[in-house]
Formats: structure tokens, C-alpha cells, sequence
């Protein structure tokens, strides 16, 4: 009875790690290149809430921006 339960387990295992494997076709790639899929859409947004936040927070951003409280970057 142990067998088929391993059978069973091992199956579903190469099941689960094969399926997240696919290949994008060329045609396909710009439905992920689409602006409202991008990390940071806006880049002049993102710097803007960079220098507000470093300036609110009188510490250095997260994206290896340096600075003080003063908001003068």
C-alpha cells in the first residue's frame, strides 16, 4: 500500500515543478511589454516619491538615493 502512495506523491511533485516551466513566443511578448505591466510605470512619478519621501523621512531612500531632511538633493 506504501508503494502507489509514493507513486502517487512523486507524480504530482515532477507534475508541480514542470508546470510553471513555458516558453514565450515572440508574438507573445508584447502582452507582457504592456505599460500597465511594468514595475514603476511612470519613472518621473517614482523619482518625484523618492525625493518627497527622503525628504519626509530625513534618511536615504530605498533606490540608493542619498539625502538629508532639508528636501535640497
Amino acid at each position: 500500500m506504501e508503494f502507489p502512495r509514493l507513486m502517487t506523491f512523486f507524480a504530482l511533485t515532477v507534475l508541480l515543478f514542470c508546470s510553471g516551466c513555458t516558453m514565450v513566443e515572440p508574438w507573445e511578448r508584447d502582452y507582457l511589454a504592456r505599460e500597465d505591466m511594468a514595475f514603476e510605470p511612470d519613472p518621473l512619478e517614482t523619482i518625484s516619491n523618492d525625493q518627497v519621501y527622503t525628504s519626509k523621512e530625513a534618511a536615504a531612500g530605498g533606490r540608493a538615493v542619498g539625502g538629508g531632511g532639508c528636501g535640497c538633493n
